[in-house]
């Protein structure tokens, strides 16, 4: 396509209340007087670019690009409202298939080139350090190799917080110091277009500018180990190598999703589900619905019995009908394993934040309350029970479940690129509505967990929840015995281990 072809084709209307001309004087307003000659340079060169891309009818680097688009393709689901600052031609906008997709970029000429490019996709002429759109939000914002070209990193930040909803997220990528020689040496021999001074930053240096700006950093992640096509190797290296120490301390650039922090008070207090799956747990039924206290404006107890060969289910009846002040209900189980029995009491839940609760006992019912707290105050959006912090009982947990426990911590953490010290405290609360997304995506990894734990802890990490760790202290089964098979179980979750690391790690 060429410039004069570009010129005549008819553009779409902006979505936006901005005209280039508006947006270039308000985006100078409280900047020192460098600024103006700073954003004058960049809009020259990234015209530049524009018209090369013209000439040559693609980028340099594509292949580079091509690694970006997955990379994001994965932590963005499609059909989701998307806003791309520094949006170049808008290929990347349009890779991620948004029900709703709008690009934002400071050079006329590249604004032009993605209108032309893209047509079902909105593209505004603005400025990201002063913005001036309709009043929308967006689910997602990104912003692809931007940070390190920005005058001021925390003033776009700020900006952005205006089209955040509470559920929104931030999902960028910046490049390694490490890597300013070597893409100043592929600069020199034509491997890579020409770049202007940039600002280095590492990931401590953008946690902190996002905390400053009033977010919250849910992960990060280096990727792409090799950012030039050589047939297989450069295959091997990024899916394998780049997720690896030490290789991964030497990748081009690194991916963190962010998430804005509450600012406005809560509204009514949530309404709690408890789901309660119970199996061969009949001594254990009349003391938790003793113990389990009422929360938010209203607490609801699912029990869910699964394949009892004590009275299990009929102590749950008595005790429901001994206790009609409280709101419960009870199911039987048709399918198998805990997994299965918390997805049943989830689809019958009606409160606003679901919680698990072993029938066993082991986590006290009277922590409850702190869990729904930390999601309440907005410290986390799944609150994860931690068994290995304060000293437990002397029988609570074997040795060798201790250890296996913390392998399996480390390695989920490893996976998910957030810090766990637990993985399989029965214990997990988070709002509904984010679980509504998990199950939405449960074909995403298939119905691989017969426990539930790693279900709802990969499901959350796809979906880049903030998850956080509340210690608990965990005591002695009081009645009966454990369902847990510490051989079998530990191989079949090192199996799920294995499977989630082809479907969240090496991507």
């Amino acid at each position: 396509m060429t410039r004069s072809e570009l010129s005549t084709m008819p553009l779409p209307e902006l979505t936006a209340s901005v005209t280039p001309q508006a947006a270039a004087t308000s985006a100078g307003a409280g900047f020192p007087a460098e600024f103006e000659p700073y954003q004058r340079e960049r809009i020259k060169h990234w015209n530049g670019v524009a018209q090369a891309q013209i000439r040559s009818g693609a980028w340099l680097g594509n292949y580079y690009h091509q690694r970006l688009k997955a990379a994001y393709r994965y932590n963005i689901p499609e059909n989701m409202s998307v806003l791309d600052v520094g949006c170049g031609d808008g290929s990347l906008l349009a890779a991620l298939k948004p029900s709703v997709g709008v690009g934002l970029d400071f050079a006329p000429e590249m604004i032009a080139l993605a209108r032309a490019k893209n047509p079902k996709l909105s593209f505004v002429e603005a400025d990201a350090h002063a913005l001036n759109l309709p009043d929308q939000k967006f689910d997602c914002i990104i912003l692809s190799d931007l940070i390190n070209d920005l005058w001021d990193v925390q003033a776009v930040l700020k900006e952005l917080r205006k089209y955040c909803k509470p559920s929104t997220r931030i999902v960028m990528n910046f490049y390694s110091h490490l890597w300013e020689k070597p893409l100043s040496l592929a600069q020199a021999l034509g491997f890579s277009r020409r770049r202007l001074l940039q600002n280095w930053l590492t990931v401590d240096d953008v946690a902190t500018l996002l905390t400053l700006s009033n977010y919250d950093v849910v992960r990060h992640q280096a990727e792409i180990l090799l950012p030039l096509w050589l047939p297989l190797v450069s295959w091997f290296c990024n899916k394998f190598l780049a997720k690896l120490a030490p290789f991964r301390w030497f990748d081009v650039t690194t991916f963190l999703v962010a998430r804005p922090k509450a600012l406005t008070p809560p509204g009514p207090l949530p309404r709690v589900t408890v789901v309660v799956p119970a199996r061969n747990e009949s001594g254990n039924i009349p003391e938790i619905l003793r113990r389990v206290p009422e929360m938010g404006s209203g607490t609801e107890l699912i029990f869910v019995e699964g394949h009892s060969s004590d009275d299990t289910y009929a102590a749950i009846e008595r005790e429901i009908k001994a206790h009609p002040e409280r709101n419960c209900r009870l199911f039987r189980q048709s399918g198998k394993g805990k997994g299965d029995a918390v997805r049943l009491g989830y689809a019958h839940a009606t409160g606003d934040i679901l919680m698990i609760l072993d029938a066993d006992l082991t986590v006290r019912p009277e922590d409850l309350p702190r869990f729904y707290q930390a999601l309440v105050d907005d410290h986390g959006e799944f609150i994860n029970g931690v068994r290995l912090v304060y000293p437990m009982e002397e029988q609570a947990m074997r040795f060798l479940n201790l250890v296996g426990n913390k392998f399996f911590s480390n390695l989920f953490s490893w996976l998910v690129g957030q810090i766990f010290r637990d993985t399989l405290c029965g214990t997990k609360v988070l709002w509904t509505r984010d679980y509504l997304r998990i199950a939405a995506n449960r074909a995403y990894f298939g119905d691989f967990d017969p426990f539930g734990d790693f279900d709802l802890l990969f499901g959350a990490a796809k979906a880049n929840l903030k998850m956080i760790d509340m210690p608990i202290r965990y005591g002695e089964r009081k009645y009966g015995e454990t369902n847990i098979q510490r051989w079998r179980h530990g191989w079949l979750l090192l199996r799920m281990c294995a499977f989630a690391a082809r479907r969240i790690k090496f991507i």
